[in-house]
């Protein structure tokens, strides 16, 4: 026989708003639900007195509420914070709570690094590309940690590069992508960087960047000819000046940093 778990029939009139992601939480259900799947974005925007205020106010759940600003009072840990709540919710099975905190303990104990990408990776993956550009950014602006792998710096300039791209900003991402390839010599990079010079140089200079450079060349057909394989079953129409519009708005993510 099945577990049955009884959720809460309380719903917020008026939501919880995480401003990073745009997001709107309306029950201890959906809190708990980002709060599993968002561990490495967690910050100052939950844990806070005006959660607690809202869990109490909107909710109801007053006891947690208690329990959090008992929390804040004695200067707990984010981790600590977290497990209250999920623990409060009473949603989860003690064995999936011990799973949690075991991922939580895991998070507590990486490099400082390693959380910072994997903080930009998670902004990334929820469409948030400016935040996660100033993220990884801000970690390679930094003395490099030497006890991590080389590579790992170059992943991040590869992560760069995507978010770059996503945004339609190709000259930036071609330099991401370009540094990237240069520190882990990967065939996936060097065909980011020839797309990206395509896309975001002038035909003329194009032309002659692959110029005697038979790697370049070989490239550039294999990316052409997916190009047209990719377009007989779409048809795609991007003008010229909607492009030159997005790019001039991307652009001053840099200027946040």
């Amino acid at each position: 026989m099945g577990s049955l778990i009884l959720c809460h029939s309380k719903r917020a009139k008026r939501p919880y708003e995480i401003s990073r992601v745009h997001m709107r939480i309306y029950t201890i259900e959906e809190l708990c639900y980002y709060l599993c799947n968002n561990l490495y974005l967690i910050d100052y925007t939950i844990m806070n007195r005006r959660l607690c205020d809202w869990l109490e106010d909107e909710l109801g759940l007053a006891k947690m509420a208690e329990d959090l600003r008992r929390d804040l009072d004695q200067n707990a840990t984010l981790e600590e914070f977290v497990l209250t709540i999920l623990k409060g919710s009473v949603i989860y099975a003690p064995s999936e709570i011990v799973k949690i905190q075991n991922l939580l303990e895991q998070l507590k104990n990486q490099r400082d690094v390693e959380r910072a990408k994997y903080k930009a990776d998670s902004l990334m993956k929820s469409g948030e590309y400016e935040s996660a550009i100033l993220v990884y950014q801000s970690i390679l602006s930094q003395d490099w940690d030497e006890s991590v792998n080389k590579k790992f710096y170059g992943k991040i300039y590869g992560c760069l590069g995507s978010a770059y791209g996503y945004l339609f900003l190709y000259k930036e991402a071609a330099l991401m992508f370009k540094e990237a390839y240069s520190i882990c010599e990967e065939e996936d990079m060097l065909k980011a960087y020839i797309y990206c010079c395509y896309r975001g140089l002038p035909e003329k200079d194009y032309v002659k960047m692959l110029s005697g450079n038979s790697m370049f060349l070989s490239m550039s057909a294999k990316i052409k000819a997916e190009m047209e394989e990719a377009k007989k079953g779409n048809d795609l129409d991007f003008s010229d000046e909607k492009l030159i519009t997005w790019k001039s708005e991307n652009r001053r993510i840099d200027k946040k940093s």
